[in-house]
């Protein structure tokens, strides 16, 4: 994190400080809470938070989160703009065929790739979020 963490933060630079897709940038903390901010393109994992509900905020582009809930698998869409919470202990697997930039919220610490996940592939990075460079 930065020696300044009260002073403001633009994210598109955020954001054009870093290539890597599916590797989450922490750009501030709320209480308990990381801010990040990702890049996606492609399909990350089928994977579950048992403890935590997840936010996802479309910045650009256009992001899919494929759920797997009590009355069967569905698929929302989310453009750019749009908000959508995936409820602890609900399987989820984001894709973004054309791309996206996001905003997540999420407790300090909690995995990419959740608490129970499919095999990790090569082009996601597990991690609890990397600090801003």
């Amino acid at each position: 994190m930065s020696t300044h963490p009260n002073q403001p933060r633009e994210l598109a630079a955020a954001l054009a400080s870093f290539d890597a897709l599916w590797s989450p940038r922490i750009v501030t903390r709320v209480n308990d809470y990381d801010v990040r901010v990702a890049k996606v393109a492609g399909e990350h994992l089928w994977h579950a938070h048992d403890d935590t509900d997840e936010f996802f905020l479309v910045l650009e582009g256009e992001l899919f989160l494929s759920l797997r809930e009590e009355a069967g698998e569905r698929t929302v869409r989310l453009p750019k703009g749009a908000v959508f919470t995936v409820p602890r202990g609900i399987e989820h697997k984001p894709h973004a065929p054309s791309g996206a930039h996001l905003l997540l919220f999420e407790p300090t610490g909690t995995s990419t790739v959740g608490d129970r996940h499919e095999e990790v592939p090569d082009h996601v990075d597990a991690t609890t979020g990397h600090p801003l460079g």
